[in-house]
């Protein structure tokens, strides 16, 4: 498998742009605040100042530019959004903030173990000296212990350098070091291994950088990637090992086992022998650009699929093959979001059926009439998906019937719930296809 070179070019390019972007001065006559979801765990929040939100529906590792506020006291709050309604999780009623000072807030920890909690970081405001970036290294990620942080030449030996040692929720700096390439390596206190290693990245002179080290919640082996926010933006940049993760399921009620062959190599298939209704665990090949044949396990001459698909780093892809083999086997390829959220289940219906037809899918408390009810998802067509949706936990009754026919259900299911889990449900056929139907289950989190 084919491995790209030099995985942090989008992240290169983001600082250089970020060179240019937050004022120091103390010429100005607002102040400047932003926020930063670092919780793991946490649903997408709403940020609010003196009870309006001024910052809507932001996700784990996303965060706001710099915005300015007039000196003062201010009540700040951030909630939660929820299946059950937006609850405020962190409340800073009356706090007092000074026009000379930017200020940071981030919230860190775990709603599932009570530690989410803010931390406010202040920085006077002040020129960056000619030539130097500003950088402030925070440890954000409840679940790494203490760690030490090597911001380092590309090709230094870290072995007789001195780090940062941080604890979680504790902060360096601001430090101000030359412009130019570097590599941040982390490791556990004390411990020569490497957990995290970033490649090669550019500081550009004048930027002004906040930088956490985050739960990693995209592929690959490291338990961290870091966030790297500028004062105009916010991105991320994942351990230089981070994988593409690639799953493959059959879907298709009237193939034989097939085998799934990545760029030609029929002698060595990245899958063998896969039935209906299986799906592999994913694949972890290196970022790139791939050729994927689905073919017949006995003779590998039946051809269903040819796919070509660039793999991004740090995703999840799922590939289906859909459809009967009489009338064309398809690929139906799904982007994956497996994350865990302490408040709620997240749930994502695949029409998988091709003898089902245009669909309507109710998910109703059980025992429910769905003829006195409204679908959930009307009018679902073949290989459509309804995304991930949120869900209290609790017991569901799933139903889906041909579109506007509620008395007539096609595939019944009772779906238990618990708040954190993560599940994909795809619609099918029996094998060999058309009734009677059923689904796969696709349990995210284990």
């Amino acid at each position: 498998m084919k491995k790209i070179i030099g995985v942090v070019f989008a992240a290169v390019a983001a600082l250089s742009l970020g060179a240019c972007g937050s004022d120091s001065s103390n010429s100005r006559s607002k102040l400047a605040l932003r926020v930063i979801h670092a919780s793991p765990d946490a649903p997408d929040v709403n940020v609010l100042v003196d009870g309006a939100a001024v910052l809507s529906g932001v996700a784990y590792k996303e965060g706001s530019g710099y915005l300015e506020l007039d000196e003062g006291t201010y009540d700040l709050a951030v909630e939660a959004i929820t299946p059950a309604g937006n609850v405020v999780v962190i409340d800073l009623p009356g706090t007092a903030l000074d026009r000379r000072t930017d200020y940071s807030v981030l919230a860190l920890g775990k709603v599932a173990a009570s530690t989410l909690a803010p931390l406010i970081l202040s920085n006077p405001q002040s020129p960056i000296p000619s030539g130097q970036v500003r950088v402030r290294v925070v440890h954000a990620s409840p679940d790494a212990p203490a760690v030490d942080v090597y911001l380092t030449d590309p090709a230094a030996d870290i072995s007789v350098e001195t780090p940062i040692t941080l604890a979680f929720g504790s902060d360096a700096g601001p430090l101000e070091v030359a412009g130019g390439n570097y590599r941040v390596r982390v490791t556990l206190t004390g411990d020569p291994d490497v957990l995290f290693d970033s490649g090669t990245i550019a500081l550009p002179a004048g930027a002004d950088l906040l930088v956490a080290a985050v739960t990693n919640t995209a592929t690959g082996p490291s338990p961290i990637s870091l966030i790297v926010n500028t004062g105009d933006s916010q991105f991320e940049i994942l351990d230089a090992a981070t994988t593409a993760d690639v799953r493959v399921g059959h879907v298709s009620p009237d193939a034989p086992a097939v085998d799934v062959v990545v760029d030609d190599d029929f002698g060595a298939p990245a899958v063998e022998d896969l039935l209906y209704t299986e799906v592999t665990p994913y694949l972890n090949p290196p970022p790139g650009d791939y050729n994927f044949k689905v073919v017949d396990s006995a003779t590998q001459t039946v051809q269903a699929i040819n796919l070509d698909a660039t793999l991004e780093i740090g995703t999840r892809t799922s590939v289906f093959a859909v459809n009967r083999l009489d009338t064309g086997i398809e690929s139906l390829v799904l982007a994956d979001d497996p994350r865990s959220i302490a408040t709620e289940a997240r749930v994502r219906i695949v029409h998988g059926s091709p003898g089902a037809g245009l669909v309507d899918i109710y998910v109703t408390a059980p025992g429910t009439d769905i003829t006195t009810v409204t679908p959930a998802f009307e009018d679902v067509p073949f290989k459509a998906e309804t995304g991930y949706v949120s869900l209290a936990g609790g017991t569901y009754d799933v139903s889906v019937t041909p579109a506007n026919d509620p008395s007539t259900v096609a595939i019944f299911a009772t779906l238990p719930v618990s708040e954190g889990d993560v599940f994909t449900v795809i619609a099918r056929d029996a094998p060999g296809g058309d009734a009677p139907f059923g689904v796969i289950l696709i349990d995210e989190v284990d």
